[in-house]
C-alpha cells in the first residue's frame, strides 16, 4: 500500500510539471515578441529620407574653423565642424556631395581616401584668423585630421585636410558607401551625419 500512495505522488508531480510547461513557453514566446517588436520599432525610427544628392545651405561667414571631431550612432556616423564664436553669430556655409575624384582646392591635388565613396565638404570657415592670417585649424593638405580616429565606426573609414582657400575649408570623408547624408548648421557648430544604410538615418 505504501509503494502504491509513492507512485500515486509521482504521478501527481509529473502532472504538476507538464501543466507548468505551457506558462513556460508562453513567457518565452512573449519575450521573443517584445525583442522583435523593439528591433521593428528601431528599423522603423531608423528610415531614411536624407538622400545622397548635394546639399548646400548656410551663409557666407568668415569665422574661422577650430576644431573638427567625429562621433558614433544607432543609425549614423557623425562629424561634427566646430566654429570660433566670439565673432558675429553668422552660420557658415557648406557645400557637401559625393565625388569621383577629391582634388585639392587650389592646386588640384588628388587626394585617395579609403572606403567606397568619398564625400567632399566646403565650409565658409577659413582654417586661419581672417584678420592676422595665423592659423586656427592643424589641419594639412592630403593628410588625416588631427585629433579624429575612426577605428570601430560603422560608416566613416577616412577623414583629410583638403585645404584653406579663399576664406573656405575643403575636407574630404571617406565612407563605407555612397550612403544617405544630412547636413545642418546649430550654434557655432556645422553638422554631416552620414547613415549607417539606406534603411538608417534620421533621428
Amino acid at each position: 500500500m505504501r509503494d502504491l500512495k509513492t507512485y500515486a505522488a509521482a504521478l501527481l508531480a509529473c502532472a504538476g510539471l507538464l501543466a507548468a510547461a505551457p506558462g513556460a513557453g508562453a513567457a518565452a514566446r512573449t519575450t521573443a515578441a517584445t525583442t522583435a517588436t523593439t528591433a521593428a520599432t528601431v528599423t522603423a525610427s531608423c528610415a531614411a529620407t536624407w538622400g545622397s544628392l548635394p546639399k548646400t545651405g548656410g551663409d557666407d561667414g568668415s569665422r574661422p574653423l577650430t576644431n573638427v571631431r567625429t562621433g558614433r550612432h544607432d543609425c549614423y556616423d557623425r562629424m561634427v565642424l566646430d566654429i570660433r564664436g566670439d565673432l558675429p553669430a553668422t552660420a557658415a556655409g557648406y557645400r557637401v556631395r559625393y565625388v569621383d575624384r577629391f582634388l585639392q582646392d587650389g592646386s588640384g591635388r588628388e587626394v585617395t581616401f579609403a572606403g567606397g565613396a568619398v564625400l567632399e565638404i566646403v565650409a565658409t570657415a577659413p582654417s586661419y584668423d581672417p584678420d592676422t592670417h595665423e592659423p586656427t585649424y592643424g589641419g594639412r593638405g592630403g593628410k588625416p585630421l588631427p585629433g579624429v580616429d575612426l577605428a570601430g565606426y560603422r560608416t566613416f573609414r577616412d577623414a583629410r585636410f583638403g585645404a584653406s582657400y579663399e576664406g573656405t575649408t575643403q575636407l574630404g570623408l571617406g565612407v563605407r558607401a555612397r550612403l544617405p547624408f544630412r547636413v545642418f548648421t546649430t550654434g557655432d557648430r556645422l553638422v554631416v551625419d552620414v547613415a549607417h544604410t539606406w534603411a538608417a538615418a534620421a533621428r
